[in-house]
């Protein structure tokens, strides 16, 4: 074998060991539950099907051009709590909960970025229906949903690595709920209510509440992402970091994205600051009691955290 030949075969042997260590199916790592305990009308196989089916297309499509290994695929997971089934139209009402995770660099340790719960989702589902992706136009409202909160999670997920990194998802999203509000469809609407996927959408998109974005960023690569190298200089990151939900809460009290930030994150804060100083505890509950009141309880953990045993 001459010299051009072995290189050669170097080149397609690392190519061949690349592409091994890639998937180049969906950039998800999507769990999928499905609890049908309030419905008594309706064989339960058909929930079955559907958790296979969603899981599926959650875990098949690629919705991105972007390359991931199978290590670093969006761990995320869909809960659906099945409401109301029709079993004559195959209509179903549900609540589902959205989460995501991501890790943190150099460390064990994975921080959750979205815990969201969304009560607005109907859909019709025929038992081993196959679920068809396309951008554009609306296949079912089940698809729709579910391609809103794969480039949501996507968005924010980005967002988290790279300053407003989320932007073509973010665009893909919105293109998703412009093709699904004129559908008439539940949880699509502008205005219908303040925590629909319109107004997670325009939460995260509109300038009033966009600076959220920002602040994923500094939060996660700038803070969590450092505190392995300096724990102090990390946690007066994410300590600045916060002023940004007051600066949305004085022009957007309601918004969606303050009790979503507050879901995903109040219980790591408790943790992240109980080896802070005392100046900096009561800072940051000075900074997020007005913003949840009722959250008193949790709060009060921040400035006086339970010691261990």
């Amino acid at each position: 074998m001459n010299w051009k030949t072995l290189i050669l075969a170097l080149i397609v042997s690392f190519c061949s060991l690349t592409a091994l260590g890639q998937d180049e199916s969906s950039e998800l790592n999507c769990t999928v539950e499905i609890n049908a305990d309030k419905v008594s009308n309706a064989n339960k196989e058909i929930f079955n099907t559907l958790k296979e089916a969603i899981a599926e297309y959650m875990n098949t499509t690629k919705w991105t051009d972007a390359v991931f290994g199978a290590n670093e695929k969006i761990q995320c997971k869909l809960f659906f709590i099945i409401n109301t089934y029709d079993d004559a139209t195959r209509k179903m009402s549900a609540d589902l909960q959205v989460q995501s995770q991501r890790p943190v660099y150099n460390s064990s340790y994975t921080t959750t970025l979205i815990n969201f719960k969304d009560t607005k989702v109907e859909f019709t589902y025929e038992p081993n229906e196959p679920l068809v992706f396309s951008e554009v136009d609306m296949q079912s409202n089940l698809t729709a949903i579910l391609n809103f909160y794969a480039y949501f999670i996507l968005a924010i997920d980005f967002d988290s690595f790279a300053e407003r990194g989320g932007d073509p998802y973010f665009e893909k999203a919105a293109n998703v709920v412009r093709l699904a509000q004129s559908s008439g469809e539940s949880g699509w609407k502008a205005f219908e209510d303040t925590k629909n996927r319109s107004a997670v959408l325009s939460a995260y998109t509109e300038s009033q509440t966009a600076e959220i974005r920002t602040l994923f960023y500094n939060y996660h690569r700038m803070g969590l992402d450092q505190m392995v190298v300096s724990a102090d200089k990390g946690r007066d990151v994410i300590t600045k970091s916060l002023n940004t939900l007051k600066k949305i809460y004085d022009v957007a009290p309601m918004s969606v994205c303050l009790s979503m930030f507050k879901d995903a994150k109040l219980d790591e804060l408790v943790n992240i600051y109980s080896k802070a100083n005392t100046t900096e505890k009561e800072s940051v509950y000075e900074t997020l009691y007005p913003l949840w009141p009722t959250e008193q309880e949790r709060l009060n953990k921040i400035k006086n955290p339970v010691q261990d045993m």
